[in-house]
């Protein structure tokens, strides 16, 4: 099958996505016609300030690239109140674990200022998966690479937390 086979014009909101996705250095690794596919898959949406992105322990089936604004991660404590523990803008993803397992939302997600997101969700992943799985594999290691660096840095966040321990000598 070919991967990248001619399809119909792109619509007008295609085209608005398409244009959004230029804007990240996320989606360079992609050729034109490649952008034209993945802008059949996904969508962006403006966010209002104060609007939730998502709410911790919801179930999730979308990730999202930031493009314009700020996005507070809020995660709940012990005795119930919404820390926040992270605050993320252009060019970083929100929400990746819910197009590769099932659990449910870890965190909440608030716009701290008005915010345009692309939006992948897990049914259209998968039908690009279908599809095109040349151009799926190259998301996925994108998304992969996000992950990663997003669990680097909790990682050096975290021993940065943790009280000293001495170590006998």
């Amino acid at each position: 099958m070919n991967d990248l086979a001619p399809e119909r014009n792109l619509t007008e909101l295609e085209e608005k996505t398409r244009d959004v996705m230029l804007t990240l250095p996320l989606f360079d690794a992609f050729k034109t016609d490649e952008l034209d596919i993945l802008a059949r898959h996904l969508r962006f949406a403006e966010i209002r300030r104060g609007e939730h992105l998502f709410v911790e322990d919801d179930q999730g089936d979308y990730m999202c690239f930031i493009v314009r604004g700020l996005l507070d991660v809020l995660k709940k404590t012990t005795s119930g109140e919404d820390r926040v523990i992270a605050r993320l803008g252009k060019g970083n993803t929100i929400g990746e674990m819910s197009i590769i397992d099932q659990s449910p939302r870890s965190a909440t997600v608030v716009a701290r200022q008005p915010s345009i997101v692309i939006i992948l969700t897990k049914k259209r992943f998968e039908a690009l998966i279908q599809a095109y799985p040349t151009l799926s594999v190259t998301l996925l290691k994108m998304v992969m690479r996000l992950l990663s660096q997003n669990m680097r840095l909790t990682t050096s966040q975290l021993a940065d937390q943790l009280p000293e321990e001495r170590h006998g000598g």
